[in-house]
């Protein structure tokens, strides 16, 4: 990780002086009148707010109503001449019928958790009790066997990533890694990481923790208050926020304490609830062989195995030989696998000529070539013109604003994780370029000039060119502004 970085340019960032009023911005009256941390001045706002990217809002077009009103980057689509906001009753009635997302938390919510006083009956009861520690767990509410796993991915798992590669026919989904501790304290950024697409058929939500009964708090709150259909307990996470809390791929080293936070977890959950873990801590010291037997005991429905220990990251290749002598000892749960899946050739190889694992995760693959899914469904490549990818760069931008919003905060937002983004999906090589196909995950092409001009840049490694392709589909950037990635990309050495 470029730990250095800035997340967002403050450029696109004005203070709370330079930010019209929520609610004058609709046009409704502000309860606190001079005392306003926002400004009122609506005339000042909009000589100082620049052109509009557009004459289409996506929120008002999904919605029937933008939320954001002169805010909007788009108000221009919405907005009458003396400034009131058009409201669509038909297509409101419709969106309140029909909700796009789930698991929003309430304000009172966020109150009765910031203040601990949300109650956790299922948690106590195991903490009290000794015969649930004992009992074997009934489990199966998900068939994960042969589906497409979409990996959870922290920062570039968000919803409208998730969204865009169930445009592509993947059949499981999962949340960013969610801290446990984060979510019993109520933090809205944690929280916004459970949030649920409709088109998410089958999700769950990743936890990373340490302490049983706080890891045992925020399953059932999750269970309780949240739609999913299972909950991921990371042993995988090999950085060092994680790690050196003792949680993520640190609990492989004590099996006591995995069996008790997977017991807790089953017994005051609803839902499935699954391991995702990597072969070991250090390199040559594998621990999941052990591990991994015992899952179904404690009450997994699944686990989840990535072919590398958390000293080799994301480099060498996962061993996948490794995977398949797991799979033969893991019982009657079923045994996903991951690592370097980049062709629905590595996937049907993994699941069905060696037999290595019953499902196949996918993560960076996706990141690389999202539209992977619907290669590995069709059994075969697709050669993706650069229009066609630039088109799935729109449909991002428009669910990342349907889900950021469309004021400066929103576009920021969604630039950002567009850029992100695009640090891996400048690594795809186009397959009519290729001399041999597939391509392999850990194989650095040399530069290249594409079939035109787009294409081309979509290759360059450079964040300059990436903010031009953000430009294509959000509008010009501010002025100044610069971007340095989180990722690295390290999957190969410079």
């Amino acid at each position: 990780m470029n730990k250095d970085r800035y997340a967002i340019n403050s450029s696109e960032q004005p203070s709370s002086e330079e930010r019209l009023c929520p609610r004058i911005s609709i046009g409704i009256e502000c309860p606190f009148g001079d005392e306003c941390k926002f400004s009122h001045d609506i005339e000042n706002f909009l000589a100082n707010k620049g052109p509009d990217l557009g004459r289409r809002c996506p929120v008002f077009e999904a919605f029937g109503s933008c939320e954001y009103g002169l805010r909007c980057r788009f108000a221009q689509a919405h907005t009458t001449a003396n400034n009131a906001q058009i409201v669509d009753e038909d297509k409101v009635k419709l969106s309140e019928q029909e909700k796009k997302t789930f698991n929003h938390i309430s304000k009172d919510m966020l109150i009765c958790l910031r203040k601990k006083k949300y109650q956790y009956p299922r948690t106590k009861a195991f903490e009290h009790s000794s015969a649930p520690k004992r009992q074997r767990i009934q489990t199966g509410n998900v068939d994960f066997r042969g589906k497409t796993y979409l990996g959870p991915l922290t920062t570039l798992g968000n919803l409208p990533f998730r969204r865009t590669c169930k445009g592509f026919g993947v059949d499981i989904t999962c949340s960013e890694m969610a801290l446990a501790t984060n979510i019993m304290l109520g933090k809205q950024s944690e929280l916004a990481l459970l949030r649920r697409h409709e088109s998410e058929d089958i999700f769950g939500v990743q936890l990373a923790g340490r302490r049983v009964d706080v890891i045992g708090r925020a399953t059932e709150f999750i269970s309780a208050e949240c739609n999913v259909d299972f909950i991921d307990l990371n042993l995988g996470c090999p950085i060092e926020l994680a790690y050196n809390k003792g949680a993520g791929s640190a609990l492989l080293n004590q099996p006591t304490q995995i069996e008790r936070i997977v017991r807790i977890m089953r017994y005051v959950s609803d839902c499935d609830i699954t391991v995702k873990l990597r072969t070991g801590i250090k390199t040559g010291n594998n621990l999941a062989y052990n591990l991994i037997p015992k899952f179904e005991r404690w009450g997994a429905a699944m686990g989840t195995l990535h072919g590398r220990s958390r000293q080799q990251r994301y480099t060498k290749y996962a061993d996948w030989e490794y995977i398949g002598e797991c799979k033969q000892v893991t019982g009657q749960i079923p045994l996903f696998g991951g690592g370097d899946v980049l062709s629905w050739e590595d996937y049907w190889d993994h699941l069905e000529t060696k037999k290595q694992c019953d499902g196949v995760m996918v993560s960076r693959g996706a990141l690389i070539k999202p539209w992977i899914f619907r290669e590995i469904n069709e059994r075969r490549v697709w050669d993706i013109s650069a229009n066609e990818r630039l088109d799935i760069l729109k449909d991002f931008a428009r669910y990342g604003m349907e889900h950021w919003g469309t004021d400066t905060y929103g576009i920021a937002n969604t630039r950002r994780y567009l850029l992100e983004w695009q640090s891996f999906l400048h690594r795809y090589i186009p397959a009519g370029l290729l001399e041999v196909l597939p391509q392999k995950m850990n194989e650095r092409p040399p530069p290249y000039y594409g079939r035109n001009d787009l294409e081309t840049l979509m290759a360059s490694p450079s964040p300059k060119d990436w903010i031009k392709i953000s430009e294509m589909v959000l509008g010009p950037a501010p002025d100044g502004f610069t971007f340095i990635p989180k990722h690295k990309s390290n999957a190969y050495e410079d």
